[in-house]
């Protein structure tokens, strides 16, 4: 069996993970990291509990301490993208607990705060800067950051940062960093959108894919309810109500929807809190602790907040609404199998979203049961409708597949210019050059 000791991290790095009670690398670590310590681009297909944060924050990290350099001012060694505010909160904390026996300064930057304590860290430049797009853009065009001495650039969740609109903020900051680097990159699925941004970004990379939808969907125990929209918001309080949930993570499609269950299940005398884009960064981090730590036992979420939230002990998900991306429905359901482990999803389907659950179905080669109804629900919980009912796909945005839209592919694709950095042979580290100064 493959250990952290035989990958060849640096000694420090060891210590690090094994201080956290890691001996056994995943398999998305035990894959990537040999090709990342020999300096390849990397293709990581990965949902969020594989343990991709540790597979490229290790091998980066052994960058660092291998070819160490003094900082410059306003720069930074290693970009790393991520699409929400917590998920880079989350990435940034890796970078800190495994580089805690080495000189490294880590730096988080996102929007819904102050910018001035941001530009202020940054002065004196930083090895490791985790950033969300929209706010790293706000700094650069301050001039408190800048990209020209990058040697590792990671994305991370390349497909929701697609998803959420951010393609051109990326494209624009792709524009900045060295075209001579090591470009990580990773995503849950693989749409045309994320091979075409592959294909322009990255330079004959490694592909490591693990985890493929199907096998979360299996591992997780789903199960689907008819019934009205009327009647979805009593029907959930019954499902909360159950003796087997511990602890459960309710999603809504819309931030409003979001706060209206809230509303109701408060009343009812559930403890429960909310995270959504509308909500400020205290806030959300309040609410993702209280869950965290027990004291919320039901957090509702809209699927970009749930973005970063990587919480063991969740025994349900449950869908209010259902998604309109049959991908997104996987990444819900993975939030309660994390490391192997079992977790039960629940589906609450109206009528006007059978498209959904039919498109779900078709993504996961899978039929989703028809669960009992609770005690007391029998009369609003329905029959399952025929697998023969012609189901009408809903019209306008909300009934779009994909990520970003239609005009993706449309124009040139710009041409990325020839990398000079060598590729690793076994055995052999090269590293892509750090640029002048």
């Amino acid at each position: 069996m493959t250990t952290f000791k035989d990958i060849g991290l640096n000694a420090k790095l060891l210590k690090a993970v094994t201080e956290e009670g890691y001996d056994t690398p995943t398999p998305i670590q035990a894959q990537a990291i040999p090709h990342l310590l020999d300096g390849r681009d990397l293709l990581g297909i990965a949902q969020t509990g594989t343990g991709k944060t540790a597979a490229f924050a290790l091998p980066t990290l052994d960058l660092l301490i291998e070819e160490p350099g003094a900082l410059r001012a306003k720069h930074t060694r290693v970009l790393v993208l991520a699409p929400t505010r917590e998920l880079a909160g989350q990435i940034a904390d890796s970078f800190r607990t495994y580089s805690k026996f080495m000189d490294c300064r880590v730096e988080t930057v996102f929007g819904g705060v102050g910018i001035g304590r941001q530009i202020q860290a940054l002065q004196k430049g930083v090895h490791v800067l985790v950033a969300t797009p929209g706010r790293l853009l706000d700094l650069m065009n301050q001039g408190a950051v800048k990209l020209g001495e990058v040697e590792v650039l990671i994305l991370d969740e390349a497909d929701q940062m697609l998803d959420m609109g951010f393609i051109h903020d990326l494209k624009k900051i792709l524009a900045k960093v060295p075209a001579d680097r090591q470009t990580l990159l990773f995503s849950a699925t693989m749409p045309k959108a994320i091979a075409e941004l592959a294909g322009q970004y990255l330079d004959d990379p490694v592909k490591v894919s693990i985890a493929p939808e199907s096998t979360t969907a299996e591992r997780v125990d789903q199960g689907v309810y008819h019934v009205a929209t009327s009647d979805k918001l009593d029907l959930l309080e019954a499902v909360l109500a159950t003796p087997d949930m511990d602890r459960a993570l309710v999603f809504s499609r819309t931030k409003h929807g979001a706060e209206k269950v809230v509303r109701k299940l408060m009343a009812k005398g559930f403890s429960a809190m909310a995270i959504h884009g509308n909500k400020s960064q205290p806030q959300r981090l309040k609410a993702l602790e209280a869950f965290k730590d027990g004291r919320c036992k039901i957090l509702i979420a809209t699927d970009i907040a749930a973005r970063g939230i990587d919480v063991d002990g969740i025994s349900h998900v449950i869908n209010f609404e259902m998604p309109n991306v049959p991908e997104q429905y996987v990444h819900r359901i993975g939030r309660t199998a994390r490391a192997g482990r079992a977790g039960i999803a629940v589906s609450l389907v109206a009528e006007d979203e059978l498209y959904y659950l039919r498109d779900v179905e078709k993504v996961t080669r899978q039929h989703i049961p028809l669960l009992p109804a609770p005690e007391g629900c029998e009369a609003i919980v329905r029959p399952e409708p025929s697998r023969d009912l012609r189901v009408p796909k809903p019209k306008g945005p909300a009934g779009r597949s994909g990520y970003g839209g239609g005009n993706r592919s449309q124009g040139r694709r710009p041409q990325r210019p020839a990398s000079k950095k060598p590729h690793g042979r076994p055995g052999t580290k090269h590293r892509p050059a750090r640029a002048k100064t």
